[in-house]
């Protein structure tokens, strides 16, 4: 499925994080498939991938509107294809 895209989260741990980021992806239309969150240490780590099929955002306005959130609460949020993701992690 060519909608589905990998969507990262990191920075120092906080109270927020997951409902800022959640909450940005439901009012894009994006659907989170699965996600797994861990916090390292003082650091959040989290990773979801996401069907992007019934999103009112594309590709590019989603990265804009995840960016935004990431710089608001404080940690880095990348968007990327789910093609992309495996080429670039295959071993």
């Amino acid at each position: 499925m060519k909608d589905k895209v990998i969507v990262t989260v990191v920075g120092k741990d906080k109270v927020g994080i997951i409902a800022g980021v959640t909450t940005a992806l439901a009012q894009a239309g994006v659907n989170i498939l699965d996600i797994s969150q861990t916090i390292m240490q003082d650091f959040f780590t989290m990773i979801m991938i996401c069907d992007m099929a019934e999103a009112n955002k594309d590709l590019a306005g989603l990265k804009n509107i995840m960016e935004e959130v990431g710089n608001r609460i404080g940690v880095k949020i990348t968007v990327q294809h789910e093609e992309v993701f495996q080429f670039m992690h295959r071993i």
